[in-house]
């Protein structure tokens, strides 16, 4: 069975996160957006440990639910396949992230990785080796450690052999692993003799699984994607679905560990277009300029406004460490149901596909801002009759869609689909712009006239 999972979130207890991160809300989400199995997060926290306790129990290995069940967390479904899949229990996995920055010869690293553990049990054995050390766990659901990632990895699999580490937004300038200021250039420079133990990455939303596959070590690597959220509505707008033979810890880690006759694996990923990320181009957000890695090689890399060196993006980072290697197996394919699939035709990798939010997509078949409250209200409703905002966006026929939403809604959803869109690339720190175009009104209702005139329509 398939489950959609997104296993990089963040709890009220972090900074710059939305204080309605609580476990029923973020329950709550996870079925409107689609979610089968999402990270109850930040699991080092103390207040937020003590709450993991309170409100999960153990309902298959490795893997939580709330104790408590509210009806609200269930969507309903045009179909019954579609409704069997929307009452799959909503699951946890124990996971956090964690920011080590250090000394390693004459630099100073940065690195934020991902922990998944597989109990209760060994998150306390976890965070009592952290306080240990004296690190502080209650400054930030995220915290700070001076452990270089070598030394991080040896202390986890000295508690728990089963622990998995995962770097996550690898290209993110300065706390990725790949990033231009994180100080590494490769996964064996970061890790060191432990490097063997590392099975996966986190693309980050600035970079998709194509961009990934030209990285020489990745190749025998997992390609995951999650959505790094800070709030609610973020939920899922990066997300990863595994083919389980049940779910259980175990078999997620057994999935990434990719290991040979194994019947558990990845079986595709969801991913924003990576222009929309905050860091794909180079360039400085306070002199408005960004560069594309064409215009880097051409003009270089300080700004022409301040003097001062670009932030530098995440695709002229991957030409970088990429040099002449291709993604030769990369090939597109749009899909029965219109939707466009990337592909690894090798079969080393798992197919994935780029998608937009519904709410940007209503947005734009009602010529409206995607916080517009009739916006808001047609998206809930739409996850609500179709199942969930992945139902929607992959699986919802048109006609279904334009019933409900209308005929522009129904053609943007088909644009995006497609991937017939435009997006404006997000630079040193600023989101990228998606931009859909539709057909003027005046030219479909000139097309619908010649079909009736052809005998078409009635």
């Amino acid at each position: 069975m398939t489950f959609v999972a997104d296993l990089h979130l963040h709890s009220k207890y972090s900074r710059a996160v939305s204080p309605q991160m609580i476990l029923p809300e973020m329950a709550r989400w996870a079925k409107i957006k689609g979610l089968d199995i999402i990270s109850a997060s930040d699991f080092t926290h103390p207040l937020w440990f003590r709450e993991l306790k309170n409100q999960l129990e153990e309902t298959s290995e490795g893997l939580y639910k709330l104790k408590s069940t509210d009806h609200r967390l269930r969507t309903t479904a045009v179909d019954s396949s579609r409704k069997a899949e929307s009452q799959k229990e909503l699951l946890f996995l124990l996971s956090t992230e964690l920011a080590s920055i250090y000394k390693q010869g004459d630099k100073l690293r940065r690195i934020h990785n991902l922990i998944f553990a597989p109990s209760l049990e060994t998150v306390e054995k976890i965070s009592k080796e952290f306080q240990r050390r004296a690190f502080n766990l209650m400054a930030d659901g995220r915290p700070i450690f001076g452990l270089s990632s070598e030394n991080l990895v040896e202390v986890l699999l000295s508690i728990d052999e089963d622990i998995l580490l995962i770097p996550c937004h690898v290209w993110t300038p300065h706390f990725g692993v790949y990033g231009s200021k994180s100080g590494f250039d490769s996964l064996t420079e970061a890790f060191g003799k432990y490097e063997k133990f590392v099975y996966g990455i986190e693309t980050g939303i600035s970079s998709d699984p194509e961009m990934n596959w030209r990285i020489r070590e990745l190749s025998s690597r997992s390609i995951l994607s999650f959505s790094d959220a800070h709030s609610l509505p973020n939920m899922g707008r990066e997300s990863t679905a595994f083919d389980l033979t049940e779910p259980t810890y175990e078999n997620i880690r057994t999935a990434i560990m990719r290991k040979k006759g194994n019947k558990n694996r990845i079986s595709y990923s969801i991913e924003f277009y990576p222009e929309e990320g905050k860091y794909h181009y180079s360039g400085h957000r306070n002199c408005g300029i960004s560069y594309s890695p064409e215009q880097i090689k051409k003009a270089g890399s300080i700004c022409p406004t301040c003097k001062r060196e670009f932030t530098e993006g995440v695709a002229i980072r991957i030409e970088q460490l990429a040099g002449d290697k291709t993604a030769e197996n990369y090939q597109e394919k749009v899909s029965d149901s219109g939707v466009k699939w990337y592909t690894d035709t090798s079969r080393n990798h798992p197919p994935y596909v780029k998608l937009v939010r519904l709410e940007q997509i209503i947005a734009a078949g009602l010529n409206m801002t995607s916080n517009s409250a009739k916006v808001k209200s047609l998206a809930l409703g739409m996850c609500e009759e179709f199942g969930s905002e992945i139902d929607a966006l992959l699986k919802t026929s048109l006609a279904d869609i334009e019933k409900t939403a209308g005929e522009r809604v129904a053609q943007a959803l088909d644009r995006v689909r497609r991937g017939e869109i435009e997006v404006e690339a997000g630079y040193d720190g600023e989101y990228g712009t998606v931009k859909i175009k539709l057909e003027e009104k005046a030219d479909m209702e000139t097309k619908e006239e010649k079909k009736t005139q052809m005998g078409l329509q009635f």
